[in-house]
């Protein structure tokens, strides 16, 4: 039974030994940080600009199911669906997916494209110099095989 616990111990450490396993982490600790600036520009940009038109508190947005809905908190009565939470919540996914896309993904595919196309024009350039040089010596061996072939018919 030892040895068991011995292979799940050593596995759990060859998991959590992997880049893949403290990328993620480090990437948690950073989406846990960043999600409260997109919490604070909704809070203190978005919310006030829906605030001009209507409540600075999108929470407050309901509609009665069954009514009467009446009071606040525990006393509340009657079913409502608080949709303006969920509209919040909404805004902050689109506007915390939006910055993580145009300051992360969209800059880092472009880097990742220019490496891939200096990579792919250093592979096409070596490419060609084989081929050249592959040529050459085939032009040579043909060279050689008709010196060889002229000489013989000579004698």
């Amino acid at each position: 039974m030892s040895e068991k616990k011995a292979s799940v111990w050593q596995g759990f450490k060859a998991f959590l030994m992997r880049g893949n396993v403290v990328d993620l982490a480090v990437a948690v600790v950073i989406g846990a940080a960043f999600t409260n600036i997109v919490n604070s520009v909704v809070k203190g940009i978005i919310n006030p600009l829906i605030g001009a038109v209507g409540t600075k508190n999108l929470d407050s947005y309901h509609s009665c199911l069954k009514g009467p809905c009446t009071g606040t908190g525990d006393s509340a009565t009657g079913v409502r669906i608080l949709w303006g939470s969920v509209l919040g919540a909404t805004l902050t996914f689109v506007i915390t997916a939006a910055v993580v896309y145009f300051l992360m993904v969209l800059p880092m595919s472009k880097y990742l494209a220019k490496v891939e196309a200096r990579r792919k024009a250093k592979e096409g350039t070596q490419e060609i110099v084989e081929l050249t040089e592959l040529e050459v010596l085939k032009e040579i061996r043909d060279e050689l095989v008709a010196q060889r072939g002229s000489g013989h018919n000579a004698r």
